[in-house]
């Protein structure tokens, strides 16, 4: 079972990643990709953005066999980033990374199993300082929920869109993964990885 928690900057992934990991020590935790990769950057650029998606897309295809795992961001993430840049006039060369990196994510795609998104709500009352670039936040929210409808670009992945408080997000987030393992064939996990 492999679990991709998606959204734009701010948006509380980690939280729910963290609350569902204490609930589910069985499984691996993977954070944001952000970490893997060298930047010298001073903001989020397209180079920058292509690096996590590549990094995003490279754990996922080789994460073990019958492994579970939840990861923070997939590389549906980084395309919707892409082109929320190029959207906003940033896009420096962007247009052609696009291309690049839906490949990638259509590839790696194959390898999950329930991709949950996370909406930007007012409800949900996540701010952000201006340092946090809303602009490009805004951007990547609307872009990123066009993408998951995209069933070239999610594959045969469970998508749940959740929202709500940290509480609500949470059991959201376990009905989902009780009803993926559900839909499943007896004895495999929905992508056909044997249950452990």
């Amino acid at each position: 079972m492999r679990i991709v928690i998606s959204g734009t900057h701010a948006s509380g992934k980690s939280t729910l990643i963290s609350d569902f990991a204490l609930a589910h020590p069985e499984f691996e935790v993977h954070g944001d990709p952000f970490d893997l990769i060298e930047s010298d950057s001073d903001g989020p650029d397209a180079g920058t953005f292509l690096a996590q998606l590549r990094a995003s897309a490279s754990r996922l295809t080789e994460l073990r066999s019958g492994v579970r795992a939840i990861v923070e961001r997939g590389p549906l993430d980084f395309v919707a980033y892409l082109a929320a840049l190029d959207e906003l006039g940033r896009s420096g060369g962007a247009v052609g990374l696009i291309r690049r990196g839906a490949a990638i994510t259509t590839a790696a795609m194959q390898h999950v199993d329930l991709l949950v998104v996370l909406p930007l709500s007012s409800r949900d009352r996540i701010e952000v300082p201006d340092d946090e670039d809303p602009e490009l936040r805004e951007a990547m929210n609307d872009i990123l929920l066009e993408l998951v409808d995209d069933s070239d670009m999610v594959g045969d992945a469970v998508v749940v869109e959740i929202a709500g408080d940290p509480a609500s997000r949470l059991a959201q987030l376990e009905a989902a993964y009780v009803r993926t393992l559900s839909d499943a064939p007896t004895g495999h996990d929905p992508s056909g990885r044997s249950r452990t």
